[in-house]
C-alpha cells in the first residue's frame, strides 16, 4: 500500500479542543455525582450526628431528660438551635420537670495524633467535672485509644474537682479530688484529655451562671392537637 493510501487510512487524531472538552465534561459529571450524593446523605449524617450527640449529652449529665444548645452572647447564655460561624456552644441538660441540672461542655484539641474533640458534664453549683464522653479521637489503636476504652480512666470524670485546675498524675497516686490517674503507656493522650477540658474550663466557667438563674427549658417539640371528642 503506498504512502498516499496509508494517510488517507489513518484515523484523525483528536484535537485539543476536544480533549479539554472531554476533559471538562468527565470533570462536570463527576462532581454532579459527588453533589447529589452528599446532598442525599446529609440529612441521614445530620440526623445521625445529633442522635450521637444528644446521646452523649445524656451520659454525661446523669439525670437528664431533656438539652438545649446555648451560646454565650451580650454577656448571658441564650438558647439557640444552632451556633452562627465561629460562635461556641454548650448545652444545657434538664431533669423531666425542666430544671437546670447542669452543663455539657464540647471541647478540643490535639491529642498524641490528631485532634480530640469530647464533651464533659459539669455541676456548677458543685463545681464537678461528671462524666467525659470522647466525641472523635485517632490516638493509636491500643494504647491512646485508652483514654474511652479504658473504664478506669473515663471513672475518674465522675466525681471531678475543677478547682484550683484538674492535674494528671501517674497511675496509682491519685489522692486529690482534682487530680486524674493516667494512663500507662498513653500518658500524653491522658494529659492531652485534661488540658481539653481544662481548656473548656478556663473558656465557660465564668460565665455560666447557677441553676437559679439559667436558661429556662424551651419545649420544642410539635405539639399534637386535641383529640376530638367523641359523641356519646
Amino acid at each position: 500500500m503506498s504512502g498516499e493510501n496509508q494517510s488517507i487510512l489513518k484515523p484523525d487524531e483528536p484535537g485539543s479542543a476536544r480533549l479539554i472538552a472531554t476533559l471538562g465534561f468527565a470533570g462536570l459529571l463527576s462532581g454532579l455525582i459527588i453533589v447529589t450524593v452528599f446532598e442525599t446523605t446529609l440529612p441521614t449524617i445530620t440526623a445521625y450526628k445529633s442522635k450521637v450527640l444528644r446521646e452523649a449529652v445524656l451520659e454525661v449529665l446523669p439525670g437528664t431528660s431533656d438539652m438545649q444548645r446555648l451560646v454565650y452572647r451580650d454577656g448571658n447564655l441564650i438558647v439557640k438551635e444552632e451556633e452562627e460561624k465561629d460562635e461556641a456552644a454548650l448545652f444545657g441538660g434538664y431533669d423531666d420537670k425542666g430544671r437546670l441540672l447542669g452543663y455539657a461542655i464540647p471541647s478540643a484539641g490535639p491529642g498524641f495524633q490528631d485532634t480530640i474533640r469530647l464533651i464533659y458534664g459539669y455541676l456548677p453549683a458543685e463545681r464537678l467535672v461528671v462524666g467525659m464522653e470522647i466525641l472523635e479521637s485517632r490516638e493509636t489503636p491500643g494504647l491512646g485509644d485508652k483514654i474511652y476504652k479504658d473504664t478506669a480512666f473515663v471513672a475518674n470524670f465522675r466525681t471531678l474537682a475543677v478547682d484550683p485546675e484538674i492535674v494528671t498524675v501517674k497511675k496509682g497516686t491519685k489522692s486529690a479530688p482534682n487530680e486524674v490517674n493516667a494512663i500507662t503507656g498513653a500518658t500524653i493522650s491522658s494529659k492531652a484529655v485534661v488540658r481539653i477540658i481544662n481548656e473548656g474550663n478556663a473558656r465557660w466557667l465564668e460565665r455560666l451562671p447557677g441553676p437559679d438563674a439559667a436558661p429556662p427549658f424551651k419545649d420544642t417539640s410539635p405539639t399534637t392537637p386535641d383529640k376530638a371528642k367523641e359523641e356519646p
